[in-house]
């Protein structure tokens, strides 16, 4: 498995049967939750836009090597989007599902602007639609916040 691979695919969570976006946002999370307890949501945004940054080059490398446009074992893309969303929650378990559970439903119904964001060329495109999802669901989840419903 080429480097590219390894990391496009988080080192096999992408090879998961069932889910495999589900299965490495879920991970995601879990780890984002140590992170946002110990440096703080701003801390997280900048990981997420460093893996996203990072996950257009090997993702699209991969995408390139795999002869698919956006391949399914990929799921980096999904690390960089849901420590976008997990950035604007509340450091709660609720703030956290809540988190989670919109981003996968934003990234998986690919509303506009992440569907216009998955559009876009090569790695681009593989991560944008996520860190599009990712950001409207913090966005949505900070609102929630901000009303008292979380």
């Amino acid at each position: 498995m080429t480097s590219n691979a390894q990391f496009a695919t988080l080192w096999g969570i992408g090879a998961v049967p069932l889910a495999p976006g589900t299965a490495a946002s879920l991970v995601a999370a879990l780890v984002a939750w140590p992170v946002i307890h110990f440096a703080g949501g701003p801390a997280l945004a900048l990981l997420s836009v460093a893996v996203g940054l990072f996950g257009v080059k090997v993702s699209g490398d991969y995408a390139s090597e795999s002869g698919k446009e956006d391949p399914p074992d990929c799921v980096i893309d999904e690390v960089a989007g849901q420590w976008l969303a997990c950035a604007f929650a509340p450091p709660s378990a609720l703030g956290f599902l809540a988190a989670f559970l919109l981003f996968r439903l934003f990234d998986m119904a690919k509303p506009w602007p992440v569907s216009a964001a998955e559009r876009l060329d090569g790695g681009w495109g593989i991560v944008a639609d996520d860190m599009v999802a990712g950001l409207i669901a913090g966005i949505v989840v900070m609102l929630f916040d901000a009303a008292g419903f979380l």
